[in-house]
């Protein structure tokens, strides 16, 4: 694996004409994007906002306590974020203390939280259950700010970490959820595994779920799993992982930085800029 300053990210671009040569033409009929279509994309979008998303927290235990409290401290420096993405691995082994202690730090924050599992979410390969009772109806969902659409999907195969697939699930979910929405609407998808297939960790079925937003107006993909800055571009929208956020893990690329993006919506477009968060200050740092 690559070592990467986290200022360089990977970048590789999946075009629009590669994709439509995956899918069936009757699939491409049933989408309006049959050769030589013009699927037409609405500039709307509302009134411009800020939001944060950060990824891999991984509470280990008390002693991350401080770095959570100084992390939503900064976050709330952000005076005009309309809500936070968390996209999975909130905790370490899926504890409920951690995963209770991560709902509680972020209850602090004064704006929306909207969470995405991890595989570190679950206690065992199976058993998910602290998380769903903690956090109910976020597995797959939909929810609208300001005139955008963002879907946030369950990526994980229990506990595993590679050589993984999006779980039939999820793509059932998917296939039934996308026709009630509007495909025209700037669109985001968030989720825990990396979806541009050639990072490292993304499942082995990524590029099927990408896929089946091709009739959308996709602006982001927010994702995490590997701790690392990557960007790729899946028509036009930027597919991107970032450094994690954790006291208790490094990063995979080899960085030294944690941090989170702060993303501006405005004309139905996206800009994302990456904040550092040096974690708590020592005791004699700290001033008026």
């Amino acid at each position: 694996m690559a070592v990467m300053e986290p200022t360089e990210p990977m970048s590789h671009e999946v075009t629009r004409r590669e994709a439509l040569r995956r899918i069936p033409l009757a699939t491409l009929l049933g989408l309006g994007l049959w050769p030589g279509a013009r699927s037409a994309r609405a500039a709307a979008g509302g009134e411009g906002f800020t939001f944060i998303v950060a990824n891999d927290l991984h509470h280990l235990n008390a002693e991350c306590d401080p770095w959570f409290e100084a992390l939503v401290g900064q976050m709330n420096r952000h005076e005009d974020a309309a809500f936070a993405l968390l996209v999975g691995d909130l905790a370490e082994t899926g504890q409920r203390g951690n995963l209770v202690a991560v709902r509680d730090h972020f209850a602090r924050l004064r704006a929306p939280v909207y969470v995405q599992i991890g595989n570190h979410d679950y206690r065992t390969a199976s058993d998910r259950t602290a998380y769903e009772e903690l956090f109910p109806d976020r597995i797959n969902y939909v929810f609208r700010h300001a005139g955008w659409q963002f879907v946030g999907i369950d990526s994980t195969q229990g506990t595993e970490w590679q050589n993984t697939e999006v779980q039939p699930a999820t793509l059932k979910w998917l296939d039934g959820t996308l026709p009630t929405l509007d495909a025209s609407r700037p669109t985001v998808l968030f989720t825990h595994f990396p979806m541009a297939s050639d990072v490292s960790m993304a499942p082995r079925n990524a590029d099927r779920v990408l896929e089946r937003f091709l009739a959308f107006n996709l602006q982001g993909v927010f994702c995490g799993h590997w701790h690392g800055l990557t960007e790729h571009r899946f028509h036009d929208a930027d597919v991107v992982t970032n450094v994690c956020c954790a006291r208790s893990r490094d990063n995979h690329d080899g960085s030294k930085r944690k941090g989170y993006w702060l993303v501006q919506a405005e004309a139905g477009r996206l800009r994302r800029e990456f904040v550092e968060f040096r974690g708590p200050a020592p005791v004699d740092a700290i001033t008026k």
